[in-house]
Order: C-alpha cells, then structure tokens, then sequence
C-alpha cells in the first residue's frame, strides 16, 4: 500500500510504526454551524482510507476532533444570546447526524478542544521552557525562528515569506517577533469563554489544540495526519512545529490531503451564493449518492460539484443497486443445489476484479478506479448470473449458491468503500411480496381467482413478476 506523502512530495510505501497497528489524526469541523460538503470530502475520503486499511488487517486508531471554542461559535453564540457550549453542544450533534447520514463511521475517539485544555497549557510552558515560544503581555507565541526545519510540510521558502510580512511588524502594534511567529494562547476577552493558565486567563490558539489531542490519544509519534489541503499551511506546518519542539521526535510519518472541492467550476462561497449544507444536498439526494460522487475522483484531484453530475453519479449507484436486486431475486428463483464446474470456473475468474479493486485502493487510495473494478463486476454479474438465471435452456440456470456469493463479492467491495447498495427497507419489501403471495395462494384454494389475479396485478404494478412452478411460487423483480 502506497501513499502519496505531502512531505516528501512523493508516494511512499506505507509501513507502520507498530506493525499491524495504525495510529491516524483528521483535523474535524469548527462546530458553529451545519457542516458543508467540503467538510464532508476529508470525512468520507479517510473514513474510507480507515476502512481500507481494516480490510488489509490493520488495527486502525482513528481520531478525529471537534474545534468546540472559536471565534466563529463565540460569535454565533453573542448572536443567539446563549453560551459557545451551547453551540457546539448542538452543532456536534448535527454533524453527527450528518456523518451516520454518509456512512462516515465514529472515530475511534472524538476528542474535543475544551476538554483537553490542561494538556494545552503544560505543552505551551513545555515550549516555553525550551526556548520555543515566548510570552508578551498575556499572549504566548510560537517563535518560528527557534524551528530550524519550519515550513519544511508546505515546501515555501520562508526568507520570501518573511519579506512579504514585513509590513505587519509595526512597532508598538504588533508584539511578534517575526511576522511568522503565531498564538499558542491568548488573553481572555468580555464576553468570552476562558481558562486560567500561567499567563492569564485565557484561551487557546487553534493550532496548538490538535497537537496536544493527537499526542493524547495516540503519542508522540503517529503514522497518518490528515485533512484538506487549505490546511497544509499554516495549520498542518504549525502544528509540526509544535508538536516535534516540545516532544523531540517526528511527529507523522505520512501527511495525506485532499484537493478542493468546486461548484460549477467556482470555489464555494457564501458571498457567492454556492454555498451548500450537507442538509442542503441530502435534502434532495440520498445520502449514499453524495459518498458516491466523493469517491468518484481521486482524492488528491479537484472534485466539481454540479447538479449534472449528481445525476449522473445517482444513475451510477443505481446500477450497482439494480445488479445487488437481481442478484438477490436469483438467489430466491435459483436452481437449488450445489456449484456447477462452470460457475465454480466463473468464480476463479471473478476473482480478477477484487484484485483490481485493490491494486487501484493500494495506489494511493484511488477510489475512482477501485469503483470501474466494481462496475466489471457488475458487468460480470449482469451477464455470467441473472443472464444464465433467465435462460431458456434450464440446464444453464444459476444456482441460488452462484448468485449468492456474487452479491458477496459485491458487497464486500462496496461495504469497503462505505457505498449502501441494497435499498433501503429492502426486508419490508421482501415481507410484504410474501404476505400478498401467501394472501392469493389462498384465494386460489378458495377459487377466488378474480382475487388471485387481481393480487398478482398489484405484485406487478410493484415490480414483482410472478411465475408458478412445481415447486411453489416464485418472484423476481422487473
């Protein structure tokens, strides 16, 4: 399995620190609203990059935080007149919600910025004490220039960065010693929550918060640091700072960041009006068509938003779901017995496609062609199973065995990818068919055939042929 490394801006072999063990970090949402579907692409992208490795036989660590005090909850919070916990209290439960709704399972933990905060202030006294960070008039900084390898994540040149700063440091207006240095903590203002600390009361600044959760929860040294690209810098190289200052050992050994998400072709913003809630979207697709169509794209590729190709992406998943359906039909309506020599053939044979399927996720997590070896399978399916299942000549009829572990092989794949693709109240279906077949069979005991006839129209107007043979009534759907 390789990844492509931000670091080395290269793709490396992935190996563990611990073997069979992998320790990974997301950066989560600021919770002072509904999340947006650019929130939601790191969110399905390494739940699915998790899910994977499980699937190799890792024992994944996953953490993923909520940013719980913020300038943005402190402001949402003056405007309702209530507190910044009860903001974030209530947008952590929409984006829960929100992640069940995508298939995006519970990190292993869900640490939150308030409750860590003691772990914040002894790193802070921690690079203090190291000559690291420094303390003016309550607000502490990171001083960059103490960090000889600084910038070494976003590969800018940090003399041309100096430069275009200089006009920040101003004197008597700004207390940095170099534009470049940022806020570990800083003073408490009216109307703000705050902490008691060495330097004040106060609060922390946002980059030292994933630091000390990730040191927290899975130590010094982790494998995996993920998220958006928009955090490279300054949030990702801030916290390499951080973290590898005050514990003095590399912090992650593999940082993996997804590209941007676009509307129509434009960069999503309010101002613009293209700004969209997953709630927006999930109001009018189901929500596996959203993971669908984040996984369509390499991950480190550009992703366009756009109705067409939510469509587009909505008839896709169908065909998945169509193929699983009449699997499911064939392993009801099927010969029964044993694999014949020629299915048993076919299932060698279909063994290709979980090999491309993981060939492609091996390769730097390429989902888009991990989903084309899933659509050869459905190919395959299509043909080899529901076609043999509706021959004319019965000695070709699949069996109920062959059909099954065909919607196996399918499921398991897109059980990988996190894609539901068996309808939804799929056993209610199934019940309510077998209650109305059960129903006619007595009306035609009964000589009710007008009934009879009647309940097999109803099946039909559902979807659901009927065919009597010797052994009993059986379905398929049409």
């Amino acid at each position: 399995m390789r990844f492509y490394n931000t670091l080395s801006k290269r793709k490396e072999e992935f190996k563990p620190i611990v073997p069979g063990k992998v320790s990974m970090y997301v950066c989560g949402p600021t919770v002072y609203n509904l999340i947006h579907i650019g929130n939601a692409r790191p969110m399905i992208v390494f739940d699915t990059a998790r899910r994977y490795m499980e699937y190799k036989g890792y024992e994944v660590n996953y953490v993923s935080n909520f940013t719980d005090v913020d300038d943005k909850i402190i402001k949402k919070a003056n405007e309702e007149g209530v507190s910044s916990e009860e903001i974030s209290t209530r947008y952590i439960a929409e984006c829960k919600k929100d992640m069940a709704d995508m298939n995006v399972r519970p990190a292993t933990t869900h640490p939150q910025a308030t409750q860590e905060i003691s772990g914040m202030i002894d790193m802070i006294q921690t690079l203090i004490d190291g000559g690291h960070a420094y303390v003016e008039n309550g607000t502490v900084y990171f001083a960059t220039r103490s960090d000889k390898e600084y910038g070494k994540l976003s590969h800018k040149d940090l003399d041309n960065m100096r430069s275009g700063l200089r006009d920040l440091l101003v004197s008597g207006e700004d207390e940095k010693h170099d534009p470049l240095d940022f806020v570990l903590w800083k003073p408490k203002k009216e109307g703000e929550p705050y902490w008691e600390s060495p330097w004040g009361d106060g609060r922390p600044g946002w980059h030292i918060e994933c630091s000390v959760m990730s040191k927290r929860y899975l130590g010094d040294s982790i494998d995996i640091h993920a998220g958006g690209e928009d955090l490279i810098f300054p949030h990702h190289e801030n916290e390499i700072a951080q973290s590898e200052c005050a514990n003095g050992v590399p912090f992650a050994n593999y940082w993996l960041h997804n590209a941007f998400l676009n509307i129509d072709g434009v960069k999503m913003s309010k101002s613009l009006g293209n700004f969209f809630t997953v709630r927006d979207i999930t109001a009018q697709y189901d929500p596996a068509i959203l993971r669908y169509f984040m996984l369509s794209a390499h991950y480190r590729s550009p992703l366009n938003f756009s109705r067409e190709i939510m469509e587009s992406s909505k008839n896709s998943l169908e065909r998945i779901i169509n193929a699983v359906d009449r699997l499911a039909d064939t392993e009801k309506s099927g010969a029964d017995g044993e694999l014949t020599a020629r299915e048993n053939e076919k299932l060698e044979e279909m063994k290709q496609f979980r090999k491309q399927f993981e060939d492609a996720m091996d390769d730097d997590l390429n989902t888009a062609d991990a989903i084309a070896a899933v659509f050869n399978l459905v190919k395959f399916a299509n043909t080899e199973v529901v076609g043999k299942a509706q021959a004319a000549d019965e000695t070709e009829v699949s069996t109920k065995a062959f059909a099954a572990a065909v919607k196996k092989e399918i499921l398991d794949l897109t059980d990988i990818l996190g894609l539901k693709v068996v309808r939804a109240k799929e056993a209610d279906l199934d019940a309510e068919v077998e209650a109305k077949i059960e129903e006619r069979q007595a009306a035609r005991k009964a000589k009710d055939f007008a009934r009879a006839d009647a309940i097999r129209d109803e099946l039909l107007a559902m979807g659901i042929e009927l065919k009597d043979t010797r052994e009993g009534v059986k379905w398929k759907r049409v």
